[in-house]
């Protein structure tokens, strides 16, 4: 072993090789970095002979230089690449969490370029050539598809939360229904929020159950505000009864200090009622139910980039701008234009809705999206893989609409020989990285959530495997 361990060469030997001259030019690295590389290369090298040579294996010298430059060309390609990644979403699952959530439109995506290859008027009024506030960027289109007196953005809903709390009920009470306590991704709980924000949590009724009464028996001097937690990532069903906002509204009559506060969490602006798709409610409706200020996300059912959408009274946000926090999570002027351009579409027509791409897979047809996994078998065919159209169903994923089920159409995709985890791993690995759904030992691709330009890739990648 001793042996094999002194035939790895020493580290200014293999910078005069000319392979370490030619990685290093190739890539654009430095003397200082790619040395770094080799030393960390060789050390994983002698490691690896340490844990797994038995003494018997004798590598010729041109083999264990081959074995440290593939090595170190694999180590700085890795080292290379981004590592946030194009991936292909093929699960059916439109806003999934893990794959990023909302696609930005064309219109966002133009509007993100702008802002961040140019100066912009973040900060600035043109008009008058004074001082501006980047909430004025974004205001005047959310009050326009609200309904709201005013409106701010922070950079996600939870942040949101946070801030309503913390700045309109520190050191007072919140009344929350015990079922609508959620817990949203990553273990965040409302609970757990409220907490950090210094209000005080004052839990009424029961987990399937909840009364006008407990409301109105829970009110006292220190009570702040009454917190609706719209469950969108979860459905109780059976014996239940939760206490709608007009009704809330009726209860605070008799208390005017008392907020009332809907954390609608998805945040659909469309009416997908109006398709028959779920039961979400929408901000304007929420709004006008009586709800003081609202709260929702922007890359859920919205369709935007990441961010926490606050929208009600005037006199409540101008209190929430003002606020140390709202300079911790303000948002940068990508999301800002992003944002702007996604929120604009909901003041034209159908149509330019439908060019928000999570509102177009939400509403697209059954036919529709037929015609593309007709298109994917016909360039399929002459592959070794047995191919076939199967129908199925979509989710719309993101915490948002939980059990609602859209008709779609989905390939499976099979080879004599491989086992489903297989070709399920060897499409995760490719470039770029194509993530489907296993069912029934077979590999599946939703349609729902794959383009034209994408089929193409999943071709060429299935041509390549």
């Amino acid at each position: 072993m001793k042996e094999l361990l002194r035939q790895l060469p020493p580290i200014h030997e293999i910078q005069k090789n000319e392979k370490f001259i030619a990685i290093k030019g190739m890539y654009n690295l430095s003397q200082d970095q790619l040395t770094a590389m080799t030393k960390e290369v060789v050390a994983l090298i002698r490691t690896e002979w340490l844990h797994t040579t038995n003494g018997e294996y004798t590598p010729t010298a041109e083999q264990i230089q081959n074995r440290i430059f593939e090595a170190l060309e694999k180590k700085v390609k890795d080292s290379s690449a981004y590592s946030l990644q194009r991936v292909i979403n093929g699960t059916g699952t439109i806003l999934h969490t893990n794959l990023g959530r909302a696609k930005l439109s064309e219109e966002a995506i133009d509007q993100v370029v702008l802002a961040a290859r140019n100066y912009s008027n973040l900060e600035y009024n043109i008009e008058n050539g004074t001082r501006g506030s980047r909430h004025d960027i974004i205001e005047k289109v959310i009050k326009s598809v609200t309904g709201a007196e005013a409106a701010m953005v922070v950079n996600n809903n939870a942040a949101a939360v946070y801030l309503i709390l913390k700045a309109l009920a520190k050191e007072k009470e919140v009344i929350v229904s015990r079922g609508e306590l959620v817990e949203i991704g990553g273990s965040f709980r409302v609970s757990a929020i409220m907490e950090e924000s210094g209000a005080t949590l004052v839990e009424v009724g029961t987990t399937n159950k909840t009364h006008p009464y407990d409301y109105e028996e829970a009110i006292r001097e220190q009570t702040a505000m009454i917190m609706k937690v719209h469950t969108s990532n979860f459905k109780t069903i059976g014996f239940t009864a939760s206490v709608p906002l007009k009704s809330l509204k009726s209860i605070k009559k008799d208390h005017p200090q008392v907020l009332l506060y809907e954390d609608l969490g998805s945040g659909a602006l469309l009416d997908f009622r109006d398709h028959q798709i779920g039961e979400e409610p929408t901000v304007r409706e929420a709004l006008g139910n009586g709800a003081d200020i609202v709260s929702f996300s922007g890359d859920k059912l919205l369709g935007g980039p990441q961010a926490g959408i606050i929208a009600g009274k005037k006199s409540i946000i101008k209190r929430l701008k003002k606020h140390q926090l709202a300079r911790v999570l303000r948002v940068d002027k990508m999301t800002l234009a992003a944002l702007e351009a996604t929120l604009k579409a909901y003041t034209f027509s159908d149509e330019k809705q439908n060019d928000i791409p999570t509102v177009k897979a939400i509403l697209e047809s059954k036919s529709s999206i037929q015609k593309r996994a007709m298109q994917f078998l016909e360039k399929g065919q002459g592959l070794p893989f047995h191919i076939k159209l199967e129908e199925g169903t979509s989710q719309i994923g993101g915490g948002t609409m939980p059990g609602v089920e859209l008709a779609t159409f989905l390939v499976s995709i099979a080879r004599k020989g491989w086992s489903a985890q297989q070709l399920f791993n060897e499409l995760r690995l490719s470039e770029p990285s194509i993530v489907t759904r296993i069912i029934d030992e077979k590999v599946h691709i939703d349609l729902r959530t794959i383009t034209a330009e994408e089929i193409d890739i999943i071709i060429t990648t299935l041509q390549r495997l």
